[in-house]
């Protein structure tokens, strides 16, 4: 693959110290060649609110919407909280979910947009986190990469004190995962 793709990485934690977010860029580390990515942060975005965006989206949000429509695909990186995925992720969504002029989905930032998903977690590498990132993305009419699925289980075993990735054969998965992701999101749309 010669042509460049823009990746725009999303964690859905806000913890520095989080598991989900040295996936993220363990992840990034073993990118092909052509892959240039990128990160935002969700630290800054407010709660969504329909009056609020009623009067115009706050800059956080516009900056937010901004880096989505830039990137050619995201990688969503997501723990799982209570069966679920945070707050923190599900509010970017319903923020990035709906158009500037809050006319719904249809021309949101994320509707077509080509998405890979990864978590990490517990026992069970937050599988239900994900498989309810997924269902959500189905209303944001994104374009979420089927196969391969990367869960990590257990990821406190595989990262080091600093977050470094430590376990070969997960790193292995990333350099799968994210070959097959650069394959998809050249798909056409």
């Amino acid at each position: 693959m010669s042509s460049q793709i823009n990746v725009l990485g999303i964690a859905g934690s806000l913890r520095k110290g989080s598991y989900n977010r040295a996936l993220m860029h363990a992840a990034f580390a073993v990118k092909p060649p052509e892959m240039i990515v990128s990160e935002f942060d969700l630290v800054h975005l407010p709660f969504y609110n329909g009056d609020v965006e009623a009067q115009g989206d706050p800059e956080p949000v516009l900056l937010f919407k901004e880096a989505i429509r830039r990137a050619d695909a995201l990688l969503i990186v997501t723990p799982e909280y209570h069966r679920s995925i945070p707050g923190v992720l599900k509010n970017a969504l319903d923020w990035g979910g709906r158009d500037p002029k809050g006319k719904g989905v249809v021309t949101s930032p994320l509707s077509g947009k080509p998405v890979g998903l990864l978590s990490a977690g517990g026992a069970a590498g937050a599988i239900l986190s994900q498989t309810h990132l997924r269902q959500i993305l189905v209303e944001t009419r994104s374009n979420v990469m089927p196969h391969p699925q990367v869960f990590v289980a257990m990821a406190r075993q595989k990262f080091d004190a600093d977050f470094q990735l430590t376990d070969d054969p997960t790193r292995q998965q990333l350099t799968d995962f994210m070959a097959a992701f650069a394959v998809w999101a050249h798909k056409p749309k």
